[in-house]
């Protein structure tokens, strides 16, 4: 049986041939790990539907659909994007271990504390579309005009509402990890995002009004944290190139000797 693809040494020479290889191989192991999650989250999509359709009012949880074939596909497209999300991880780290060769130890340790940065920024932007944003935006909309509309939630558009309305606030809480890598390779400085603090937060609005979400109630629920997150980056742009500072005076010590 051929043994996994082995991650290389930082510095290690292979020949073209053995990269393809072990690229051909990294490729099978994130299929594989995509189709067996996908599998896994079809056995048990009823606790996945039961868990996108809580945002829902309590008299509408079971949504609609038209098609004779419409409650198999729903579930079969639920499940593969939840097979996507549960598989990503290895996805991620096989293209990491991919790469990683060609980083050196420092910058790889930086990149693993980002990494696990954007993890927590992005668990976090989960959190709070699942439990905040969409009960009260899927509440308004829902009750808009009841008296005028009879409302029938059918299944695809409103996981497809769902997945995106999540996706965007995820994107939106990796907001200081855009504004630290453009600090970071100097393209702007925390003086810069200090001085022009009011344009930040005009163009932070503009974005917040291009995310999804029609409703002012979820657009609004968009920009607070937006607004913070900003602030957030401000601050913590200042604090990263403080410790870049201190990291170079400490080297250009170190360099100089006694």
């Amino acid at each position: 049986m051929k043994r996994l693809p082995r991650r290389l040494g930082h510095g290690e020479e292979a020949t073209l041939v053995e990269h393809l290889d072990e690229l051909r191989w990294r490729l099978f192991i994130v299929i594989g790990a995509l189709v067996f999650a996908t599998i896994v989250a079809f056995v048990f999509h009823t606790h996945i539907l039961d868990w996108l359709n809580k945002p829902l009012p309590a008299a509408r949880r079971r949504p609609v659909t038209l098609g004779v074939a419409e409650p198999f596909t729903v579930s079969v497209t639920v499940s593969a994007y939840a097979g996507f999300v549960l598989s990503l991880p290895v996805t991620l780290w096989q293209v990491w271990s991919f790469f990683a060769p060609a980083v050196d130890p420092m910058s790889e340790r930086r990149v693993r504390g980002l990494v696990a940065f954007a993890t927590a920024l992005g668990a976090g932007g989960l959190a709070f579309g699942y439990f905040i944003l969409l009960p009260r935006a899927i509440h308004w909309l829902t009750g808009y005009d009841n008296r005028q509309f009879d409302n029938l939630i059918q299944a695809r558009p409103y996981y497809a509402f769902v997945s995106t309305v999540l996706l965007g606030i995820v994107v939106v809480f990796e907001l200081p990890l855009v504004l630290l890598g453009l600090v970071n390779l100097g393209v702007i400085t925390s003086r810069q995002l200090r001085k022009n603090r009011r344009i930040g937060y005009f163009i932070v609005a503009v974005v917040a009004l291009g995310l999804p979400g029609p409703d002012p109630v979820t657009t609004a629920l968009e920009l607070l944290p937006m607004w913070v997150l900003f602030e957030g980056s401000i601050w913590l742009a200042v604090f990263s190139e403080r410790r870049a500072a201190k990291a170079g005076v400490l080297a250009t010590d170190r360099y100089s000797g006694p």
